[in-house]
């Protein structure tokens, strides 16, 4: 995986970032999601950097990347703080402007990017996400039950650390069966790297810590009300829920109309597959983002 992709470590502010890059051309930034890595791209960004400058980090907490101890203090992990991070490290590579796309945790990281650094994301790509405010104001007992793992992970130290963290693999393996339709969609190697990541304490730790930071986040949202994003957005989706219902938009929610009420330009689409769009459709979520980033 990544094989003509260059490996490097940035010194953001105050954390290290692991990152692979490759390509010629504006920047994308490619940011994961949870439980995963830099390696969920490993179908995708070899496509996108025939075409552009692909840079795939690991978040602040996860894959490679260094995890600083938050200690209870929400903002070590808030999405202000991370998209600080990649800011910097887009600073570090010499892109002033690029565009995100981002899956999953990566949609939320780019989304306070967008907010925080407007003249700076060129665009936003969401893939499987609706925004975070719009799914707390809308919580009900569909939306629950997929998002158990929030709610698990938002209990206080060492709870959900401790329950995770007994069998990690477990966990993992659950968390990746029932958000994925397309069967053998994550490659042996991918899961292999997923796995290694996830087992280490301080990584379940850090997600915790991530998830709980939702507090502020909601904060900061809450502060930006009403102000759109300037941005062009794409917005693609997983359609098939059979193995997990109500997963992001509840009974009441959809996808566009949730980001309609966040961003001036909104486009997109679903695809058939689950939650991991660049694993389960690759060719197509490739051919959808190249044709958005071509347009503009």
């Amino acid at each position: 995986m990544f094989e003509k992709f260059e490996r490097a470590r940035i010194q953001a502010a105050d954390t290290e970032i692991n990152l692979v890059r490759s390509g010629n051309g504006p920047a994308v930034l490619l940011l994961h999601g949870y439980p995963q890595t830099h390696v969920m791209w490993h179908k995708v960004a070899p496509v996108l950097a025939e075409r552009f400058t692909v840079v795939a980090p690991d978040l602040r907490g996860y894959g490679d990347s260094a995890k600083p101890p938050s200690n209870g203090d929400h903002n070590v992990y808030c999405k202000r703080t991370t998209a600080r991070d990649q800011v910097e490290v887009m600073d570090e590579l010499g892109f002033e402007s690029f565009h995100v796309v981002g899956h999953d945790r990566g949609v939320r990281v780019g989304h306070r990017m967008a907010l925080d650094y407007p003249g700076r994301v060129m665009s936003l790509t969401s893939l499987d996400v609706v925004a975070s405010q719009a799914a707390f104001e809308n919580m009900d007992s569909d939306l629950a039950f997929a998002w158990f793992h929030w709610h698990l992970m938002r209990q206080p130290s060492p709870m959900p650390e401790t329950l995770i963290g007994s069998n990690a693999k477990f966990y993992l393996d659950f968390l990746m069966e029932r958000w994925t339709a397309v069967e053998d969609a994550i490659s042996d190697d991918a899961y292999a790297e997923y796995l290694r990541c996830f087992s280490d304490p301080e990584t379940v730790h850090a997600s915790c810590a991530d998830y709980r930071a939702i507090e502020l986040d909601l904060v900061h949202d809450e502060e930006d009300r009403g102000r759109k994003l300037t941005c062009p957005m794409l917005v693609l989706w997983g359609t098939d829920m059979a193995k997990r219902p109500g997963w992001q938009t509840g009974r009441a929610m959809d996808m566009l109309t949730t980001w309609r009420e966040r961003a001036i330009d909104v486009r997109g689409r679903g695809i058939d597959c689950g939650h991991f769009l660049p694993e389960e459709a690759p060719e197509e979520t490739a051919a959808e983002v190249l044709t958005f980033l071509s347009s503009i």
